[in-house]
């Protein structure tokens, strides 16, 4: 035990490099050398703001402004499709390649409304027919359809309201619509 194995991944071909600082033993180190597949990327610094640029005081964008080439323009609540970039609060994304999900969490509850409950009460006291009024049902929806799409290392998400029953349809085809237009 008291003799000193060589290390095998030496540049050494020997592996009998005998100072750390120099070729050989101590050249060896744990780790990633360089950002590879995987790794997380710093996001490219946004554009500087340029309020206005000559004298006629109308403002110009500081990036030149893409033709739309893709087909029409769809927006999924703060989620944007233009052309053939996404549109985002945290920024844009290619639409070539975006992944697209929805989740419905969403509830539909029925329950007897409280005007039908007095109108039972009051008919069942005159003429006996009041309890049809128990077959009276009220339908409210409440809840959000999560949207989420990502694209180019970015990831964004949007809660969409869900208003009735039909809004997690109309959310799902508006998402194939997305889909057919990122392939």
């Amino acid at each position: 035990m008291s003799e000193q194995q060589p290390n095998p991944y030496t540049s050494d071909p020997a592996g009998q490099g005998g100072q750390p600082g120099a070729p050989g033993q101590g050249d060896y180190r744990w780790g990633p050398g360089e950002a590879s597949y995987g790794y997380p990327q710093p996001y490219p610094a946004a554009p500087a703001y340029q309020p206005t640029i000559g004298g006629a005081g109308m403002a110009t964008p500081a990036y030149p402004m893409a033709a739309p080439t893709g087909g029409a323009g769809l927006s999924l609540g703060d989620i944007t499709v233009a052309g053939d970039q996404i549109i985002t609060p945290s920024g844009t994304m290619p639409l070539k390649g975006a992944m697209w999900n929805a989740t419905d969490f969403s509830r539909t509850e029925e329950k007897i409304p409280p005007h039908a409950i007095v109108l039972a009460i009051v008919f069942f006291l005159f003429c006996l027919l009041g309890l049809l009024f128990l077959l009276m049902k009220q339908k409210t929806t409440t809840g959000y359809i999560q949207v989420t799409v990502t694209s180019g290392g970015r990831h964004h998400s949007t809660m969409i309201p869900a208003v009735d029953a039909y809004t997690y349809q109309w959310v799902m085809s508006q998402v194939n619509h997305a889909r057919s237009m990122s392939m």
